[in-house]
């Protein structure tokens, strides 16, 4: 038995002259556990290897005004003319749990609605109004819609959005709900009923509004749903969300949150949770977008595989194909551009949000160009 796992180890681990030379390995009999892994990376080049530029102030309307927080900004869309975004809008300070929950604003994403503005040129922009609205006391939206994004099919648009009902405790179970309709400038029909819920095979333990304390901590989105993010693929609606777990830990990557994938016949659902869910072991916000015939993905911010892109050929099993630094938080793509150039070109540009400070964030522009060399100031690239 030892000799058959020698010999497959032995196998697992040949390598050439070139690999060795190409990774600085000079013993090929006395491999670290760092070298074996390196080994094992896929041969996949800088093609998806990007750096990004500081945030730049939006103007117009969507420059950072005091006491009013925009946030979370959707993909972007070029209609009539104009380039469109979606986003989350609040304002005045926030309270945390620790004030009166039924009149405070918990967090910058509570008692929020969702607003859209337009822009020629991707820098000035002007503030339409609202799309989305909050529901009437008693319904699954009433306290917070927010964190958008955008789907165009057949000259239909969809906006999916995190739902929250009141009372706004630590507790709370977030939903997703969806909108419609035939203009982008609306008027917007609203799902009567959530597209999306967390699962329900978590368990509190007690009655306190402690969220770590469990009996049972459930599916990996057991506690909430956020996030979300339609995109058309092989003739179906992948609905790509975040999952919060119930009883969430601190792991060796940061908080334990993963996302997950609902799938659709039909843009309006039922959205069907896919049986292999989780399909990421890290992140936080959503940013995925198609590539050749399958899907990447920015993984950001939490967990053990974060600042790192991914790519799966069938929109379910993704790998690792670059690790990067400093991705803006909360990015709205730019869909409008040919993404078959290049694997992140969608990334060349796009909007995100910066923290003012704890109470107020803004939608700033990001960009990002590929990284494939690293020359010295005035060295000359191969």
């Amino acid at each position: 038995m030892k000799k058959e796992k020698e010999v497959v180890e032995k196998k697992s681990f040949e390598i050439s002259n070139e690999q060795l030379d190409n990774l600085g390995i000079t013993n090929r009999d006395s491999l670290s556990s760092a070298s074996k892994r390196a080994l094992k990376w896929p041969n996949i080049g800088n093609e998806w290897f990007i750096e990004f530029s500081a945030l730049k102030p939006l103007k117009g309307d969507l420059a950072y005004e005091e006491g009013v927080v925009r946030r979370d900004p959707s993909a972007l869309i070029f209609e009539n003319g104009k380039y469109y975004v979606w986003y989350s809008k609040s304002l005045g300070e926030s309270q945390g749990f620790g004030g009166d929950i039924e009149n405070d604003k918990v967090f910058p994403w509570d008692r929020c609605d969702i607003w859209y503005a337009t822009s020629v040129d991707g820098w000035t922009w002007k503030e339409e109004g609202p799309a989305i609205v909050r529901g009437v006391n008693g319904e699954f939206d009433d306290r917070s819609v927010f964190t958008v994004e955008i789907m165009k099919y057949e000259n239909m648009y969809y906006l999916c959005y995190q739902t929250v009902q009141s009372p706004y405790t630590v507790r709370v179970k977030n939903q997703v709900g969806l909108a419609w309709s035939d203009s982008p400038d609306g008027p917007w029909t609203k799902s009567k009923q959530p597209i999306l819920s967390p699962a329900d095979n978590g368990i509190w333990k007690g009655l306190d509004q402690n969220r770590f304390s469990v009996e049972k901590k459930g599916d990996f989105d057991s506690h909430k749903v956020h996030d979300p993010c339609i995109i058309p693929y092989n003739g179906k609606f992948y609905l790509y969300y975040k999952g919060e777990q119930m009883g969430e830990e601190i792991t060796f990557g940061g908080r334990q949150i993963r996302h997950g994938l609902a799938i659709a016949e039909n843009p309006q659902g039922p959205y069907i949770k896919s049986p292999y869910n989780p399909i990421s072991n890290s992140g936080h916000e959503i940013c995925v977008w198609e590539y050749k015939d399958g899907i990447a993905s920015l993984i950001t911010t939490d967990g053990p595989e974060k600042n790192t892109i991914q790519w799966a050929n069938d929109g379910i099993n993704f790998e690792i194909m670059a690790v990067i630094k400093g991705a803006p938080h909360a990015i709205g793509l730019n869909r409008n551009v040919d993404n078959g150039k290049n694997p992140t070109e969608v990334l060349r540009w796009g909007l995100s949000h910066v923290y003012n400070n704890s109470d107020y964030q803004s939608i700033m522009r990001f960009s990002s160009q590929l990284k494939t060399v690293h020359t010295a100031k005035g060295e000359k690239a191969k």
